[in-house]
């Protein structure tokens, strides 16, 4: 009996994501393994997949053999590695199409940019069934009524990947199922520009630098990720940071994402004692740098009050059209509460000597 490998992955919560919204299914072929096509050969060790299914994913260059695309025809042998990449249904089954204030940057007839608000979350889930982005997309895109559509019926749109509803920013929304497959691909294979705006709190040794550590599930709290340096648990995640503007106590940063694990930015920065402003997750939601002065308690506490989030904006995205194969690029100007929290630590700053 064939020896086999199969891992599935099933997050899917609102985050920084993106490679984790596909479903993967990793195979080993074992050493008895005779030829036989790909196709065929899923479906005998995938559950609930149709060859018709299988050879549309060989299409869409979804089947990786040995880190290259396959055909359906491809044979499998002995020692392969096969990576299935699928769509993966949303959290609930019905969409309530919402008439929501929507700020669209760009639309053709493939993809649409969205420039997320502050507080929105992208798609429904527990305790969030309504006001998401996907509610306001369903709307927007024709389904203009109350009555709760099943999500099967609803293929005019897809989520490429999320940012956090505290997030603000930029994101991707594909109108068809070519452009799905085409954009999650880009996003896998690391090809897509991503740049965050970050304010974090302390002072950076250095003006840039990498950050490597897997990302991974808490192991006892499981709504919130943790790092593990060593690599023994979680995914591979790497963010690189440039330091922007310092003001003594907090930095402002901007981070460039090479993989997209949920949380990546923010629990990245709270390992390395960084954690971003106003963070309720990642412990920035109270002083960690500076004065011990009573004026400065209530100068950070004013800056929570206009800023009632974590400090966090995804400001520019750029990737392949699926269509035209030419590059394009967007960015996001930073939200007035962003603007206005570091125009105040700019006037403290600037009006006090380093204590």
């Amino acid at each position: 009996m064939a020896e086999e490998l199969i891992e599935i992955d099933d997050e899917l919560e609102n985050g920084e994501g993106s490679e984790e919204l596909y479903e993967r299914v990793n195979i080993i072929a074992d050493k008895g393994q005779e030829p036989l096509r790909v196709d065929k050969f899923l479906m005998n060790r995938v559950e609930g997949a149709t060859r018709n299914k299988i050879q549309q994913a060989c299409d869409n260059g979804m089947v990786i053999v040995n880190d290259k695309p396959v055909k359906s025809n491809y044979k499998v042998k002995a020692g392969d590695r096969i990576v299935v990449y699928s769509n993966k249904n949303p959290e609930n089954t019905q969409v309530i199409p919402e008439e929501l204030p929507l700020d669209i940057v760009y639309e053709d007839e493939d993809l649409m940019i969205v420039n997320k608000l502050p507080g929105m979350v992208v798609h429904p889930g527990s305790g969030n069934y309504t006001g998401t982005l996907v509610n306001g997309l369903a709307w927007y895109l024709g389904d203009r009524t109350t009555t709760p559509v099943p999500e099967p019926s609803m293929p005019r749109f897809g989520l490429v990947h999320r940012i956090d509803k505290n997030t603000s920013g930029l994101l991707v929304v594909a109108k068809s199922e070519k452009a799905m497959n085409d954009l999650a691909k880009q996003f896998f294979d690391h090809t897509v520009q991503r740049r965050y705006m970050a304010l974090v709190w302390g002072d950076f040794e250095e003006d840039e630098g990498t950050i490597e550590a897997h990302v991974g599930r808490h192991q006892r709290f499981r709504k919130i990720m943790d790092v593990y340096p060593d690599g023994e648990y979680g995914k591979e995640a790497i963010t690189h940071y440039k330091v922007l503007e310092r003001f003594n106590y907090v930095t402002l940063i901007e981070c460039r994402l090479e993989t997209g694990r949920t949380h990546q930015i923010r629990v990245h920065m709270q390992h390395m004692g960084h954690s971003l402003f106003n963070d309720d997750t990642y412990n920035g939601d109270r002083i960690l740098k500076g004065t011990v002065f009573a004026k400065y308690k209530q100068f950070v506490e004013n800056c929570f009050e206009i800023m009632p989030r974590h400090a966090l904006h995804a400001q520019t995205l750029g990737f392949i059209h699926p269509r035209t194969r030419k590059p394009i690029h967007f960015e996001s100007p930073l939200p007035d509460d962003f603007k206005a929290v570091l125009e105040k630590w700019r006037r403290y700053v600037s009006a006090r000597p380093l204590e």
